[in-house]
């Protein structure tokens, strides 16, 4: 009998520490997600330094050991003179953003004040490079993620949009907002088009006996529902309610992207890079990596970032949620991976 407590007092202390456990893990991660909001911090990363830096040390790891001073030496007469150069300050900048999308575009809040930030200090000859990656998502969302890229337009400032994996529908809502478009060989471009998917269950409800009452003010205040019985007038509303916003997204598209045939691409087709340069739904094909170096042997280029301060809590819950999703992505791949074998 006492073995018998003994074993079910120690389930217990157990369970209590497993829920424990996952219950502080929990809240660290929600609290690594919502917390230190107001504190963000703007984080400046000179691009140009770091290629130069790196470059150096690849050199010097190269160089045999008995002319490495004085190879030391010629950097730092080479860092003298740039620091002497006159005109150094007047050389325009590049100011690199990344932008990456989820469902509800859940970056635009920081990209926005990145935005901001950027248009007080950015002078009419800087440029400004998006690093996009986007399946699309939520229209409202993604209007309003647009719009915060148009405001770099208005502010006069030029505009680079990168895709290097994924820029479709909403995702190229944004894209199209740039005065230039450069996408990787492979990447996914397009699917300019709206799609809705609503699961009814009334028919199930029904075999119940189970009644749904619904009571509405405006006569299309509801056009399709989960419980209810939906009507072809339904349909045929919700149907033109998608019309018009493929319409409102055509006319979006086209106005910023002026040399394509939008009537023949907004179908919501994808096209890879290389067939997207055709199309006309990008202006030349690369990586955004190959880009930036390009810029960085020409000017100085700066990544601009806003991040919440790095409390251990915050990097305990980051590194909690991170593995949780590695885990789940490398489960998917596995599974992904038999498949294959199998076939």
């Amino acid at each position: 009998m006492n073995e018998w407590v003994v074993e079910i007092g120690t389930f217990i202390v157990q369970a209590c520490i497993v829920v424990a456990v996952i219950g502080i893990g929990v809240l660290l991660v929600a609290r690594a997600k919502s917390g230190g909001e107001r504190d963000l911090t703007l984080h400046v990363e000179p691009l140009h330094e770091q290629r130069r830096s790196r470059a150096r040390r690849l050199r010097l790891a190269a160089t045999p050991a008995g002319i490495r001073k004085k190879l030391l030496k010629t950097f730092r007469r080479e860092d003298k003179h740039r620091r002497n150069e006159k005109g150094e300050t007047e050389t325009p900048n590049v100011w690199v953003l990344t932008f990456k999308g989820d469902m509800k575009a859940s970056a635009t809040e920081h990209f926005a004040q990145e935005i901001s930030a950027l248009i007080e200090v950015a002078k009419p000859d800087d440029e400004v490079v998006i690093c996009l990656e986007s399946p699309g998502g939520l229209v409202h969302a993604y209007g309003l993620a647009a719009a915060q890229l148009d405001r770099l337009r208005e502010a006069g400032l030029t505009t680079t949009v990168c895709v290097d994996k994924v820029a479709a529908s909403g995702g190229y809502l944004m894209a199209c907002t740039a005065h230039h478009i450069k996408a990787a060989p492979f990447a996914v471009l397009g699917s300019i088009g709206v799609v809705a998917q609503i699961p009814n269950i009334h028919r199930l409800l029904k075999r119940h006996d189970v009644d749904v009452e619904m009571l509405t003010a405006g006569k299309y205040k509801r056009t399709l529902t989960m419980l209810g019985e939906n009507t072809d007038e339904g349909r045929e509303k919700f149907l033109e309610d998608l019309e018009n916003t493929h319409r409102l997204f055509k006319q979006y598209v086209g106005e910023r992207r002026p040399d394509m045939d939008i009537d023949a691409l907004a179908t919501g087709e994808i096209w890879y890079g290389s067939e997207a340069l055709g199309l006309k739904l990008v202006d030349s094909v690369g990586t955004s990596e190959a880009y930036l170096m390009e810029r960085i042997s020409k000017t100085r280029v700066y990544r601009v970032k806003l991040e919440p301060p790095k409390t251990v809590g915050r990097k305990f819950g980051l590194a909690i949620a991170s593995g949780v999703e590695n885990a789940v992505l490398k489960g998917l791949s596995m599974l992904e991976a038999t498949g294959w074998h199998r076939r």
